[in-house]
């Protein structure tokens, strides 16, 4: 799934790339250098980052969970598979540091991955990114 090699990226390099999809209701379709570049400034994030939260909007409970599935093992979790099975629109949040995962019907009009940075320490990265594209880790 997600290249594991280190990134020449720095830290305030990734948050610069990952800044520009705050406060995006629907995330921009990627050029496929965009795209690398998008999932290695993420991933530099994750690893200084002790556990990550997803929360995914997608139009089709599918959708989402490929999303779920790409993203979790992009940042090393192993997804759960026992997801209730519902039409239409769908919002999924994943606990990375618990593996608490629901998904639920939605009716808001956002679409893609928020992904929440959290670490324990103080001086750790405690932000959230996104909405991030829902096929950014798809190969």
């Amino acid at each position: 799934m997600s290249s594991n090699h280190q990134s020449n990226i720095t830290i305030q390099e990734a948050k610069k790339i990952l800044n520009k999809f705050n406060c995006v209701d629907i995330p921009p379709k990627l050029k496929p250098s965009e795209k690398t570049l998008t999932r290695q400034a993420l991933i530099v994030l994750a690893n200084i980052s002790d556990y990550q939260i997803l929360g995914i909007c997608a139009d089709t409970p599918e959708e989402g969970i490929l999303a779920m599935k790409t993203y979790s093992h992009a940042f090393g979790y192993e997804p759960p598979s026992n997801l209730p099975k519902i039409e239409g629109p769908v919002y999924i949040k994943l606990n990375g540091k618990n593996g608490v995962c629901y998904l639920d019907s939605y009716s808001g009009h956002h679409r893609g991955v928020l992904v929440s940075c959290q670490s324990y320490s103080q001086g750790g990265i405690n932000e959230m990114y996104g909405h991030l594209p829902l096929d950014l880790f798809v190969e």
